[in-house]
Parts: C-alpha cells; structure tokens; sequence
C-alpha cells in the first residue's frame, strides 16, 4: 500500500496560486526581475514538496521491500535512478 501525500496538498495548491500570479504577471507585462523572482519561489516550493515525498518513500515503501531480500536490490536500483533523474 502505497502512504498518502495529502499533506503535501496545500503546498501545491500554494504553488498553483503562484504559477497563477506570474501568469498574471506575464499579462501586465511586469518588469522581468520580478517574475523571475517568483518564478525562483515556485522552483524552491517544488523542491520543498519533492524532498517530502522523497522522504517518505524512503521512509515507507522502501523501508518495506529492504524486509525481503529478493525486492531489494530492485528497489536500490530504482533509488538509484531517481537519484539520477534529481541531479539534473
């Protein structure tokens, strides 16, 4: 069973109210610094919600498959690549 990331939910709808507003902003043709101050909030945002859920993959579903044998050196492989796919 896979764990809830309702937590995470106001922190998206935040960043989804953000993203709105430099649209908004995009519209009122604002000065380039200020949108690309925002636009370096939302990023940060998303990095905050993307460690959470990270961390509890880590916390649950990976600390589950570590019990049996056969699953973990799968589950090493698929961290892994997520890793990969972070460093970009």
């Amino acid at each position: 069973m896979h764990p809830s990331h309702e937590a995470e939910l106001p922190r998206i709808n935040r960043i989804i109210g953000q993203l709105e507003g430099v649209k908004k902003m995009i519209d009122e043709r604002r000065y380039c610094p200020e949108i690309l101050i925002q636009l370096r909030a939302i990023r940060s945002a998303v990095r905050a919600v993307e460690g959470n859920i990270l961390k509890t993959h880590l916390q649950h579903c990976v600390v589950q498959t570590f019990a049996s044998e056969a699953e973990k050196e799968a589950k090493i492989e698929e961290l892994k690549q997520l890793f990969d796919r972070f460093e970009s």
